[in-house]
């Protein structure tokens, strides 16, 4: 990461906080540096999303970006579990292979 503080451009802007997560999630995997700006002040608040990328990153985050669509549904569909920072728990169901979690 540079020590310029203006080396950040405004990406896009979300409505919603899990859209933005999802594109950051999306172009991290794709080795973009995004910083994310909420748009409330109020933890917890649903307002949205500002993505930020440095100068280096902007036109390949922006080729990226404009081969998704921007329905939260459609790119939850498009992406693995991987992709999403979804990590399964095999330890837990390795131990227990009835899956009823050790209450019986």
């Amino acid at each position: 990461m540079t020590e310029q503080v203006d080396n950040w451009h405004k990406l896009a802007r979300y409505d919603t906080n899990m859209q933005g997560e999802l594109h950051a999630n999306l172009l991290r995997n794709n080795g973009i540096t995004v910083s994310l700006q909420p748009l409330s002040a109020i933890p917890g608040m649903n307002s949205g999303v500002v993505l930020w990328v440095e100068t280096s990153d902007l036109a390949q985050a922006q080729r990226i970006l404009s081969g998704v669509k921007n329905d939260g549904e459609a790119l939850l569909s498009t992406m693995s579990d991987a992709e999403l920072g979804i990590v399964p728990d095999t330890t837990a169901n390795n131990a227990n292979p009835d899956n009823q979690g050790g209450n019986r």
